[in-house]
């Protein structure tokens, strides 16, 4: 089969659409003796790609038809057997994993009578971090991160063929007959393994974020010369912003910093020609972030929470799902959220990225620690990781 596939990117909207259609066909099927040979197959896919900064969400509708011409083992007329599908298809794309979710439903039509045949199908690759302890006791670190890269498929079938009959496979096997069943298949393939650098920092031995912190170290998202981390310092600005784009996609923020800095910045206070500057220029030109003011984007201010979990959902490009304008959220200083950040917060709050203290506030206004703030993004990318896969994979197949 050979298919072609038209892309209309919508680049003032962030979106693209993909149309897919049958180019040529063959295929020749022998069961048992008789010959399936296709004759005519007509094929339509159309799928919209919404494309933000951390993912790209996708959904998209098929339809097809079969024609096969049926010659049984030794008979000299054909059998028309027509083959109808239709479904549909749902995914996500973004550093840290993808998973596609197919649902198909068959109806063949034969002499005999007609069979239903509905598949779920669901792919998924993904990357996750797990932590490697280093045993021995004279060594000069006590362990480190790796990346495992996995891939798998799981998918299931029911069928209801009242026209089945027994078959004789090719190793001689005889199977009686099933007009109505499932069938699982499921694949695993060999994961691959990716060493990360080693933290050092000495002053987080017993503290309650060491995991997180030395975790983004590792994956380069905090660069940090110096052997002290100083969690209870606040978070500024510029960094929390240039750590969240390296790790919502490495792939793509890396290429900006390879042109050459804008002649002049974006904001009178920042220095286009800081390493890490096309970081914060691409965040700001994909609606990521604002300055504090038209002219300053305050990089050295402690940032908000309020601003960190807007630039989190912004990043994920899910700040429109939340209500219509005028709702309020269950915390109990919700009327001192800012407006700008009110969507993201509620989004936040469901996704279950943050979630209240112990009076239920959120606190809206509290300068994020270097510790509270790698919390969060740990928090995010573990979204990124595990979450997505969960919704676009297990909530919708509903079998083990």
């Amino acid at each position: 089969m050979s298919y072609v596939s038209t892309l209309e990117a919508h680049l003032d909207k962030g979106q693209t659409t993909s149309n897919t259609a049958i180019k040529s066909y063959s295929e020749k099927v022998t069961i048992d003796g008789d010959t399936y040979t296709l004759d005519d197959y007509q094929f339509s896919q159309a799928s919209v790609i919404d494309n933000r900064p951390a993912s790209d969400y996708y959904s998209g509708n098929v339809v097809g038809r079969k024609i096969y011409l049926k010659k049984a083992k030794g008979a000299k007329n054909t059998e028309t057997i027509t083959v109808f599908l239709n479904g549909r298809d749902v995914g996500y794309k973004n550093f840290w994993g993808a998973t596609e979710t197919q649902l198909l439903d068959f109806e063949i039509n034969t002499s005999k009578g007609t069979a239903y045949i509905t598949s779920k199908v669901s792919d998924s690759k993904s990357r996750t971090l797990q932590y490697e302890p280093n045993t021995p006791s004279f060594s000069s670190f006590v362990g480190g991160h790796s990346v495992i890269s996995s891939s798998n498929m799981i998918s299931e079938y029911n069928y209801d063929i009242p026209f089945a009959t027994s078959y004789t496979d090719s190793k001689g096997v005889i199977h009686p007959k099933v007009t109505k069943g499932v069938i699982h298949l499921n694949q695993v393939n060999v994961p691959k393994i990716d060493r990360l650098i080693v933290p050092k920092f000495r002053d987080l031995s017993n503290h309650w974020a060491k995991s997180d912190i030395e975790k983004l170290y590792s994956l380069g998202i905090f660069d940090e010369a110096s052997q002290f981390f100083s969690p209870n310092t606040p978070m500024v600005r510029y960094q929390f912003t240039v750590g969240v784009l390296k790790a919502v996609n490495l792939r793509v923020f890396e290429e900006p910093q390879k042109k050459a800095a804008s002649k002049k910045a974006i904001f009178a206070d920042l220095d286009p020609k800081h390493p890490d500057y096309p970081y914060i220029e691409s965040a700001v030109e994909k609606g990521i972030i604002n300055g504090v003011n038209p002219n300053s984007f305050g990089p050295n201010q402690p940032i908000k929470r309020a601003q960190a979990v807007a630039i989190l959902v912004r990043a994920l490009g899910m700040e429109g799902r939340a209500p219509s304008p005028g709702f309020t959220t269950n915390y109990a200083d919700d009327k001192i959220i800012p407006a700008y950040a009110k969507d993201s917060v509620y989004v936040a709050t469901e996704l279950g990225l943050i979630n209240g203290d112990e009076k239920n506030r959120f606190n809206p206004n509290q300068s994020l620690t270097r510790a509270q703030s790698s919390a969060m993004i740990s928090r995010f990318l573990t979204f990124l990781e595990s979450d997505l896969k969960q919704n676009y994979r297990d909530d919708m197949l509903f079998f083990d």
